[in-house]
């Protein structure tokens, strides 16, 4: 009987590296799997193009898809899980904009492995005018990081050397994350007892991504003790650094590197200069974010908006996420909102939870498109679940304001809420909870949460900010002196004093 690899290589030969490329690194950078899914993807659209005589008029492949679809080559069903493994493999480009750990990363992977099979099984007869054959799927493996490993240092391969450097870049962004919310709970450990309490009662999109036991199992390229996000992003920039002179995708990385300071002190001269020489040899990440250089400025790019708009387009155009929604704002700026509007919808259909969030402004507003309430909240809620924090404080205040909102979507909203302080200390966030939490709107009174939450807010307000804050202090204040007054228990005593030393 044949095996997937055998199964997909009989429906394409042209398929079959990109898949089983994509499996062979599911384990182990499971980033680089879903590139490859995104490759697949790209290919198989292609060739159903080619099949049914049809023209593409975009180089997008969700344009494509909707060309697709529209010519009626496909169902509805194949049309939707294209989409869902171009929205997968776009999230390998860029999984820092996800929020997502490598456990979720992994399964995703998996899963989109999963979606490959059955498109191919469903399109199998329509390609070849027979039966799809038989085959048995073989277990995922963990031994493509050690054979890269193997090559990059004994083979001196500069492919394998700027794949060791993108697993340990995306591992990097990760610890860094979860050094930050440390940091951050650490600070302020009253906070990171009412999050520990709610986190059980709130369900959040991503927990369904860490189920799966195998899921679990170690990359062969992690560190056996413990390091810091610095550690990992100076290996990172040391493998890219190496394979740099070689490979363009590297010298793109190590310009990156450079310009962040991976292995120390940042470069941005040098760094932004390899970035440039990467996008002038086709490196669409190194256009995305030149494009953004022109766009905005920085160190050695003045702003030129013709540049930014042809490299942005060209990065665009490749399905990169990042400059969709960048180039996006390019039009908006300009005031060009029809146009704008076309891309940040593209960007925000790729699964890029920023796009999702400023489609749903734009929604709202109907700058650039009729106005539409309901759809500009769907894509909120969308962004909200995918970690984009002013949409979870949209979504959260929304919900907080809402006096028929369940006891489930209060749950939500607080969770929404603990995050953006987390990871962006932000001010508003913290007001809302604490008056949430003063006012008993979330099903308790947590007066000693609430008075920490001011007493934070307060620290890193700015004076507008202090005027909102000043009469909910007072009147915090009085809230539990008032309760004082009611002879409470010892230990309900005990926490309205911890509550009022907060506030003093």
């Amino acid at each position: 009987m044949l095996n997937d690899i055998e199964f997909i290589n009989g429906f394409s030969a042209e398929l079959s590296d990109d898949y089983r490329l994509a499996k062979s690194y599911v384990r182990d950078i499971p980033t680089q799997a879903l590139v490859y899914i995104r490759s697949f993807t790209h290919k198989l659209a292609a060739q159903l193009a080619v099949q049914h005589g049809v023209t593409f008029t975009s180089a997008n492949l969700y344009d494509r898809i909707e060309q697709l679809n529209q010519r009626r080559v496909i169902d509805v069903a194949a049309v939707r899980a294209l989409h869902r493994l171009r929205s997968d493999g776009n999230r390998g480009a860029h999984p820092e904009k996800y929020h997502l750990t490598q456990t979720q990363l992994v399964s995703i992977a998996e899963k989109s492995i999963h979606q490959i099979l059955q498109l191919i099984e469903k399109l199998y007869p329509s390609l070849h005018q027979g039966v799809t054959p038989r085959y048995q799927f073989e277990a995922f493996d963990s031994y493509a990081g050690r054979d890269l490993c193997y090559r990059a240092v004994m083979k001196n391969d500069p492919e394998a050397q700027y794949l060791v450097g993108m697993s340990l870049k995306a591992k990097g962004l990760m610890l860094q994350e979860q050094e930050r919310a440390l940091a951050q709970t650490t600070d302020g450990s009253l906070l990171a007892s009412s999050n520990s309490s709610s986190a059980s009662s709130s369900s959040t999109s991503s927990s369904s991504n860490s189920n799966s036991a195998e899921s679990n199992t170690p990359s062969p390229i992690s560190t056996t003790v413990e390091q810091t996000s610095a550690d990992v992003f100076a290996q990172a920039a040391h493998w890219f650094h190496i394979a740099s002179a070689h490979h363009q995708a590297a010298l793109f990385e190590h310009g990156v590197s450079l310009l962040h300071g991976y292995s120390g002190a940042e470069n941005p001269a040098t760094g932004e200069a390899f970035i440039a020489q990467a996008a002038a040899q086709g490196i669409v990440n190194a256009q995305a974010l030149l494009g953004f250089f022109y766009l905005v400025g920085s160190d050695q790019f003045e702003v030129d908006i013709n540049q930014a708009e042809t490299l942005l387009t060209l990065a665009a155009n490749a399905e990169d996420a990042e400059a969709m929604s960048n180039l996006g704002v390019l039009f908006y700026q300009n005031q060009q909102f029809e146009q704008a509007y076309l891309w940040v919808n593209k960007a925000a259909q790729t699964g890029y939870p920023h796009a999702q969030y400023h489609l749903a402004l734009m929604l709202e507003q109907g700058e650039g498109c009729q106005v539409d309430i309901a759809t500009s909240q769907q894509w909120m809620q969308e962004a909200a679940e995918q970690g984009q924090l002013d949409a979870m404080l949209r979504c959260s205040s929304d919900i907080l304001h809402d006096d028929d909102a369940s006891q489930q979507q209060l749950n939500i909203a607080e969770h929404y809420l603990h995050e953006v302080i987390k990871y962006g200390r932000n001010v508003t966030a913290m007001i809302e909870l604490s008056v949430a939490l003063a006012d008993g709107i979330l099903g308790r009174i947590d007066v000693v949460q609430a008075a920490y939450l001011l007493q934070q807010a307060n620290l890193h307000a700015n004076e507008i900010q202090r005027q909102v804050i000043e009469p909910l202090w007072q009147s915090l204040q009085m809230q539990i002196d008032s309760v004082i007054a009611l002879n409470p228990t010892e230990d309900e005593l005990a926490t309205l004093q911890q509550a009022k030393c907060l506030l003093a």
